[in-house]
């Protein structure tokens, strides 16, 4: 992924992103200030109208018991039950159905909230149709309004309907209760109360309010307002927990979401739900959200506008600076800077003009170099043609010396032919091990034909380590000084040349019989130093390849001197070394 701050230009980057991040940081403060304040609103909201709908609930209970006392206290009453047996002649029969409309007909007038009070019995003697008592037959029972909620129970509500009377058609809950004595099933008492006053308590003082009463099995008895239908809210609600609570309905198949807040009390086999419209709870949450939104808005055109301003005077310096990076040329009219900055861009400005100044004095330098090493230049082209032409005279010499009959000045003169090139190279610092090996072969041979018998050596190297490269002439130093100061005293030597691979490392060890290092019996002399040639193959290692690798000179316990040379395997020259 690539950084943006590597691609983009810096002002655009500064004024994006605090434009991008003050939209963010506004986004999530209106967010989170509509979703805390509207859950704050919901649970405040849902406290009070839970505690209405618990004080509504305790009024319509209260109600309604005493509702279902009276019913029950009616069908218990000898005189209803006496009438209900139908044991006596007709006149008796008529006096009883007298007092027993006489009796309901007190409780109707007594209890406001009563509408009226039927009675289902076998032949029953039927009232006028303007009578609050209406006595009525078993066989039309079962055309009732809600009667079927007496088949799995002896008592019941119904839900509301309207009741048709004298006066019209008028809204009631009725209540059922079985009259039964001495299990024998002798009807049914049935009381109706005017729904309105039981709205009235539903309603409250709350105009415009969406509520529900349901009973104990989850039947909607009676509703208020625009409420969800009965198949979406029952299973919100457990009906067989006595506990109140709310619960948030999400929106599906075009519904809204609503809240859903219900009361149930443990001596209440009543329900009351109220539905409250989510958006008509959280708008003053959505209001405040709306408004943080606004002075955001507002907030970011400001900071927009400060930014640009802000990001113009960062990046104004940087671009003349840029610019004058971009047309400067050593020693030409190049861009002046302006001196009046003292901050972090003064020092930039400062240090870019001192940095052209050191320019300036290594262009010169560099001009100054140059000539030097064209002079250098011609001056090794000249000094090359000396040791070409000493080889070429040594050529000479070995065909005079052949002509002349001497085959050992020749094979010496061809022998120092050989080792001359070597030495020359083509300039190369470094050469194959097999070259170097070549070079002190040819050596230890001359000395060899000056010794006679007297000089023996050996070298071994094996094929693969004869390709490596090494810097040139490393061994003939310390054989030369094995010959010249080892056996200085001696007629005969013996010289061993043995290389070999040590991990990563090239192992090469110089034996000699020599006297060894130290001479007593000469004035003081030590050949630890090794003279110029030790030095200089020592200082060339050294600068080639620096620690870890180097020489180093001991004594043999069985006398004369060992050396030890630790150089890396190189596959090739290094091309930085030449």
């Amino acid at each position: 992924m690539t950084n943006p701050f590597k691609k983009y230009r810096i002002d655009r980057l500064f004024f994006h992103s605090f434009a991008i991040v003050l939209i963010a940081v506004i986004g999530v403060t209106a967010w989170t200030s509509y979703s805390n304040s509207s859950k704050a609103l919901v649970k405040t909201t849902s406290h009070y109208q839970q505690q209405l709908l618990d004080e509504l609930n305790n009024e319509i209970t209260t109600k309604l018991v005493m509702i279902e006392q009276i019913s029950l206290s009616s069908t218990r009453d000898s005189e209803l039950t006496n009438f209900l047996l139908n044991r006596q002649d007709e006149f008796e029969r008529y006096r009883r159905r007298a007092g027993v409309e006489s009796a309901l007909a007190n409780l109707t007038y007594a209890i406001p909230l009563i509408q009226g009070i039927d009675l289902y019995m076998d032949n029953p003697i039927f009232s006028e149709r303007q009578n609050y008592i209406q006595f009525r037959s078993l066989n039309d029972l079962n055309k009732q309004e809600g009667i079927r909620c007496l088949e799995k129970s002896d008592f019941c509500w119904s839900k509301e309907y309207n009741l048709s009377t004298s006066q019209g058609d008028v809204p009631v809950l009725s209540f059922f209760r079985k009259i039964v004595y001495e299990n024998d099933y002798l009807g049914v008492l049935m009381i109706h109360i005017k729904a309105g006053e039981i709205r009235k308590i539903l309603t409250g003082n709350s105009d415009g309010s969406n509520r529900i009463m349901a009973d104990s099995e989850g039947r909607q008895i009676m509703k208020i307002g625009d409420t969800l239908a009965q198949d979406d809210w029952p299973q919100w609600i457990d009906l067989r927990s006595n506990s109140s609570g709310y619960v948030h309905i999400p929106a599906k198949d075009g519904s809204r979401d609503t809240l859903l807040v219900y009361s149930r009390m443990d001596n209440s086999i009543w329900t009351l739900i109220e539905f409250t419209s989510w958006k008509q709870i959280t708008a003053s949450s959505l209001k405040l959200a709306e408004w943080i939104g606004l002075i955001g808005i507002g907030a970011v055109l400001l900071v927009v506008l400060l930014t640009h301003f802000l990001s113009r005077q960062f990046t104004k310096p940087i671009k003349k600076l840029v610019n004058a990076m971009r047309v400067y040329s050593v020693g030409g009219d190049n861009v002046e800077l302006p001196s009046d900055y003292e901050n972090e861009f003064g020092y930039l400005f400062a240090g870019y003009r001192k940095q052209n100044e050191r320019i300036e004095e290594l262009y010169l330098s560099l001009e100054r170099r140059y000539e030097q090493q064209r002079k250098a230049e011609i001056e090794a082209l000249q000094a090359n043609i000396n040791p070409h032409f000493l080889y070429n005279m040594l050529d000479q010499l070995n065909w005079m010396a052949i002509e002349a009959g001497q085959d050992e000045l020749s094979r010496i003169l061809e022998l120092m032919g050989r080792m001359f090139r070597i030495g020359l190279s083509n300039g190369n610092s470094f050469i194959t091990i097999a070259d170097e090996l070549l070079h002190i072969n040819c050596y230890l041979e001359i000395q060899q034909l000056r010794w006679g018998e007297g000089l023996e050596y050996s070298i071994k190297a094996s094929s693969a380590l004869q390709t490596l490269y090494i810097p040139k002439l490393t061994l003939q130093p310390f054989v030369e000084n094995s010959i010249v100061h080892g056996f200085n005293k001696q007629r005969s030597g013996y010289v061993s040349i043995e290389m070999e691979q040590s991990g990563d490392k090239l192992q090469i060890r110089i034996e000699d019989n020599g006297s060894g290092l130290k001479q007593p019996d000469e004035r003081p002399h030590n050949r630890h130093t090794g003279g110029y040639g030790v030095r200089n193959v020592r200082e060339r290692i050294d600068g080639y390849f620096g620690a870890g690798y180097g020489i180093v000179l001991e004594d043999r316990q069985e006398g004369g001197t060992r050396v030890l040379i630790t150089l890396p395997l190189l596959a090739e020259p290094p091309a930085s070394k030449e």
